[in-house]
């Protein structure tokens, strides 16, 4: 089981997430693991990146709609209904969550059903 590590206290840290996956060659180096399995998702428009998988928890950041983003995995978080899709699933970024519900794609924003966090 993948372990989301804790939000860093730089911001290099902090955003190093928010690179479009094109240009993760030149951010700092990601907290995952180099063995760790990566996916690219694209939110159809802008969404919060939150500590925890869930809408009151901290806010870290926006991702930007049409952008490719770097996920390790989703979880089971709180129930969003948004644009008539209601779904309790979360995608795992390097230092938080995003809803899928607003991500192109299945339930899991095209993340396989085995890379649960």
């Amino acid at each position: 089981m993948r372990r989301i590590p804790a939000v860093a206290t730089t911001c290099a840290a902090t955003l190093a997430f928010l690179v479009p996956a094109g240009l993760a060659a030149a951010a700092p180096a990601s907290p995952a693991s180099p063995a760790e399995q990566s996916y690219t998702v694209v939110p159809y428009e802008n969404v919060k990146v939150r500590q925890l998988p869930t809408q009151d928890s901290a806010y870290l950041a926006t991702l930007t709609a049409g952008q490719s983003y770097t996920a390790y995995c989703w979880t089971h978080g709180q129930t969003i209904t948004d644009h008539g899709y209601t779904n309790d699933i979360w995608i795992g970024f390097a230092d938080g969550f995003s809803s899928a519900v607003y991500f192109k794609g299945d339930q899991y924003a095209n993340l396989p059903a085995s890379a649960q966090c």
